[in-house]
């Protein structure tokens, strides 16, 4: 075959070598490896652990609204395999339940508590960066494949996602092992291997429903054109892929449809109490339209701000996951170019059409959609940036003799220095010493690799150790310079305790939401109508970064409740099937998390589900099932529509029940 300047050569599979060469390259690596690389790939990932795992404990429940179920999991089966709010499964969080499946089985073994819920994410994110580095490795060497973990490692969205309890971290994982499984049936037209990537994609699903199929052009694309076999095969073996997709992701889907609506809860998100609904209306197409029906903040047509190419650059989201996307961009068009007149089967290639599919897809995607966005969604981009970075940065290296390959590394490296400067500078009290040195230094560096003349060194003699230690250096700067900014970043994430529902990583960026100037985090425009506050003073975090409450009149926030609440919400708790309830998931968790107890979240997550209705509420009371109601909270339904079932419980508990207030909470006994 063929090769390219990208592509490095293999030692035998380790599916095939014998017993005692597996166990002597897991303790010293392959055979003909340089001796740097197995200590280089632990030492990697010991870093990254030690970055996600790092005072993990200080952020608490982090997102109250997804530890809340996952205490209901850790109680009940029921709860566990449906993704519900509670352990008396009234209604579902508004996603599927694999990532609550992690954290409930973790919670069980465990119990539930920051760590038990927070490690599993963290290593998932090491997980990520070994799958990731073995993926690079296999067609561009192990250089290529730990500056791509490194560089994934290191995005600061990734730093943030996972240390955090929402599904990317679940998503991501299965997403680039999907892609490791393409990779294998590319080498040699593997069935198995592309049904495994297919049923990676599909159980993808199961964390974020629709949000997975974004790989799926590259995958299916790069393997059409480039695996081995004739059409008719790769055509036969992407159609059992798909099944494998179908499969994965549709069992879970089929039992809960198939399922009485009397014997399970009532699926979050939706208008109708259907799982379709939920998968191809509020988190499938409406996203994409801003159609979505029982949405709060937004509007058709762009509330969630401005849409288009330059949204991954700007304020919210830039210092999120943008430092090393232009030079992503910029390698990825190197990269196609070099292996432009390659054979068809091309591994090179192929390498790229995979990873810059993944990330074209995915930014085109996330910069034009008008529906709910938030900028940690951009953690999927992580991968596809480290992965192309790692390609064509060291394929470009080790071919930098030859000019238009030096010169466009060095432009790489030059337009990202420029790019960290703009985005350190646009938080000019955030380490202000720290932008002007990485700017000259990568323009330095940029006019070494560009200007010494490489070839007539190498040809005099610099191919020695002397010329070997001065190159080596000029790549250890232009490395420096490159990482420092998301490194900063990236610390600065870690070191800050990050709660609620909306997280931001490093610093806050005037402008952005939730930064000064910008208002509430989540949240564009003015108040929608109907929201109340939460459940008095000590409410814990809201979203993005500590000690930072989110807008949203509390719908956002986790609450901590006074511990007079809990001491009255404990009393007599076992006779009750709900110990309270709360308008929107976000009111009820804190309240659950505290107390150990059921707490019904009416209208879901944003108040706007009918569940219960009033009539459904009301014959809960009637039989002695619901203890206590708790004002605040959430009142009625959406500036996008959904219903006012929530509205109507509110008025009805306050026409008929008197009010009391304990610690800072107006509490109404439903049982009086």
């Amino acid at each position: 075959m063929t090769t390219t300047p990208f592509e490095r050569s293999r030692s035998r599979p380790l599916s095939t070598a014998p017993a005692s060469e597996r166990l002597a390259r897991l303790v010293r690596g392959r055979a003909q490896d340089p001796a740097w690389v197995r200590p280089s790939l632990l030492g990697l990932l010991a870093v990254t652990a030690l970055l996600y795992l790092w005072g993990l404990g200080a952020l608490g429940w982090a997102n109250d609204f997804y530890s809340a179920a996952a205490q209901a999991a850790s109680v009940s089966w029921k709860a566990f395999f449906f993704g519900s709010s509670d352990a008396a499964s009234s209604i579902t969080v508004d996603k599927p339940p694999a990532a609550l499946w992690v954290m409930g089985l973790s919670a069980r073994l465990f119990g539930v508590n920051a760590w038990s819920l927070l490690v599993p994410q963290a290593l998932m994110g090491v997980a990520t960066v070994r799958l990731l580095y073995a993926c690079v490795r296999r067609w561009f060497g192990p250089a290529a494949g730990l500056l791509a973990g490194a560089v994934m490692a290191l995005i600061p969205v990734a730093v943030l996602m996972f240390r955090f309890n929402n599904p990317d971290a679940l998503l991501v994982l299965l997403l680039v092992a999907g892609a490791y499984a393409t990779v294998r049936a590319l080498e040699g037209g593997s069935t198995g291997w592309l049904v495994l990537a297919g049923a990676c994609v599909g159980f993808g699903f199961l964390a974020k429903q629709l949000q997975t199929l974004l790989v799926v052009p590259a995958f299916a694309l790069v393997y059409l054109a480039a695996a081995p076999g004739s059409p008719a095969r790769r055509l036969g073996q992407l159609v059992a892929a798909g099944a494998a997709m179908v499969a994965a992701a549709g069992w879970w889907v089929a039992i809960v449809t198939l399922t009485p609506a009397s014997m399970r809860p009532y699926i979050g998100g939706s208008q109708t109490n259907s799982v379709l609904e939920l998968t191809f209306g509020y988190n499938g197409f409406g996203r994409i339209t801003g159609n979505e029906t029982g949405s709060v903040g937004g509007a058709p047509g762009g509330g969630w701000g401005a849409t288009g190419w330059t949204r991954m650059f700007g304020a919210e989201v830039g210092g999120q996951v943008a430092w090393l996307l232009p030079a992503a961009v910029a390698l990825l068009a190197a990269g196609l170019w070099i292996t432009r007149r390659a054979p068809r089967t091309n591994r090179a290639r192929a390498g790229f059409l995979l990873w810059g599919g993944w990330l074209v897809v995915t930014m085109a995607t996330f910069s034009f959609m008008q529906g709910i966005f938030h900028a940690y969604y951009t953690v999927a981009l992580a991968p596809a940036i480290g992965a192309l970075v790692g390609m064509g940065a060291t394929g470009l290296w080790e071919v930098r003799r030859h000019p238009l390959p030096r010169w466009w590394l060095a432009g790489t490296v030059a337009v990202s220095a420029v790019w960290s400067y703009v985005l350190l500078r646009r938080t000019p009290d955030w380490h202000p010493g720290l932008a002007p040195p990485m700017l000259m230094g990568g323009l330095v560096v940029a006019g070494l690799i560009g200007a010494l003349p490489w070839e007539e060194r190498l040809r005099a003699g610099w191919a020695g150790p002397g010329g070997r230690r001065a190159a080596m250096a000029v790549a250890v700067a232009g490395l420096l310079v490159a990482l420092a900014g998301p490194a900063a970043y990236a610390l600065d994430t870690a070191a800050t305790p990050h709660g609620g529902a909306i997280p931001s990583a490093g610093p806050d960026v005037p402008g952005a939401r939730g930064g000064p100037g910008g208002g509430p985090r989540g949240f564009r425009g003015a108040m929608p109508p109907g929201f109340g506050q939460g459940f008095g003073p000590g409410q814990g975090l809201g979203p993005g970064r500590g000690g930072q409450r989110g807008g949203l009149g509390g719908l956002l926030d986790g609450s901590t409740p006074d511990a007079e609440l809990v001491a009255l919400l404990q009393r007599d708790a076992d006779r009750y099937t709900w110990v309270a309830a709360a308008v929107g998931s976000n009111s009820a968790a804190g309240v659950q998390l505290a107390t150990g107890d059921p707490v019904m979240a009416i209208g879901g997550f944003n108040g706007s589900d009918p569940s219960p209705t009033l009539a459904q509420f009301q014959q809960y009371v009637a039989e002695g099932r619901i203890h206590f109601f708790l004002g605040g909270g959430r009142m009625g339904g959406g500036s996008m529509g959904g219903s006012d079932a929530a509205g109507q419980i509110s008025a009805w508990v306050q026409a008929n029940f008197a009010a009391t207030s304990v610690g800072g909470t107006t509490v109404y006994d439903l049982a009086s």
